[in-house]
């Protein structure tokens, strides 16, 4: 063969080797179709689905590790048959393992931290910690409080923080540092009465503050996170569910998927934003006519926001400086849990 063939032969080569680690290299948007058990790879800019990954069955949460090369997903199956966790190659779009938690656990909630992926277990009233570096479930701890549906996580992974549906509860857990952070025992647990039914929760940026939504009221609870005090109760009217909730990542504003305002009003799911600092309502934005509005995600840049939309089967995008819809991206069957993976 002579040069000019081989440099072909090379060029040829090369070229979809490039491509691959461009795609791998460009965040994506991870999204979890609950109908169709599977997780949908979408690159956030183009607004397509990249690939497809199969799950275990009703999965509900998905959380991606810091590199952005796997996602771990809680299948909760229904709450009626083995609860488990995915572990997803992200770049080979495929599960590597299934982590067995036991029959009826329901991994409901999911948070990655300090390289270790936390999670609850609401049918045992529990929380754990899986390690994908040693494949092993490092500890489980209860909590004693009824439906402990999410979970929420500093940065350093030393205060954990869950929502307890039916107990109308938050539990606030110090894991403390050196040999107590790997004995559960040592650890202070706080139960902090809240609004009724309390669900989307989400740790400040600085680790400060902790705020958790009503599902049922208007009520948004905000918590001292060193003392476990409540700060101040917030009362927003016109509230049918705060499923999930985020802040932007300057810790200056919150984001409350509503999935709808009263019944009687026949009005929509609405994007509510609020200001940190004076605890006021910006602006609510009208999503559609859909009342499904799941899982809110702002990307660390923080100029947008996805919000998952199940019932329209996609997930709508929110400009936050404009503070309008400006589009859409279809995603597969009734969208839940969401995800950001940054390239690596």
């Amino acid at each position: 063969m002579n040069l000019s063939k081989v440099l072909a032969f090379c060029v040829i080569l090369t070229v979809p080797v490039v491509s691959a680690v461009a795609q791998l290299r460009t965040p994506t948007l991870l999204v979890l179709n609950k109908g169709a058990n599977e997780l949908a790879i979408v690159d956030p800019l183009a607004k397509k689905v990249l690939g497809r990954v199969p799950t275990g069955e009703d999965p509900h949460s998905v959380a991606a590790s810091t590199d952005g090369k796997l996602a771990f997903v809680g299948n909760t199956s229904g709450g009626k048959g083995m609860g488990s966790i995915s572990v997803i190659d992200l770049v080979a779009q495929k599960e590597l393992r299934r982590v067995n938690l036991g029959p009826h656990t329901r991994p409901h909630g999911l948070a990655f931290a300090a390289g270790k992926l936390y999670f609850t277990a609401e049918g045992y009233k529990m929380i754990g910690c899986y390690n994908p570096d040693t494949d092993q479930i490092e500890w489980l701890l209860g909590t004693g409080q009824g439906q402990t549906v999410l979970i929420a996580v500093n940065k350093e992974a030393n205060r954990i923080f869950t929502a307890n549906v039916t107990s109308n509860s938050v539990t606030a857990i110090d894991v403390g540092a050196g040999a107590l952070a790997s004995n559960p025992t040592n650890w202070n647990q706080t139960v902090i009465p809240v609004t009724t039914q309390p669900h989307g929760i989400a740790v400040s940026p600085d680790g400060k503050e902790v705020w958790v939504a009503g599902r049922l009221d208007g009520h948004v609870t905000i918590i001292d996170a060193a003392s476990k005090k409540i700060l101040q109760t917030l009362d927003l009217p016109s509230w049918k569910a705060g499923e999930r909730m985020a802040f932007t990542p300057d810790g200056k504003r919150v984001v409350i998927p509503n999935s709808g305002v009263d019944d009687n009003t026949g009005g929509g799911g609405e994007f509510v934003l609020l200001d940190v600092a004076s605890r006021k309502e910006i602006k609510r934005i009208l999503i559609g006519p859909s009342r499904h509005l799941e899982e809110v995600i702002i990307p660390p840049e923080g100029s947008v926001a996805y919000v998952a939309v199940s019932a329209e089967n996609g997930v709508a995008v929110i400009d936050l400086k404009t503070l309008e819809v400006t589009g859409r991206i279809p995603t597969g069957k009734t969208p839940e849990g969401m995800a950001w993976a940054n390239g690596s």
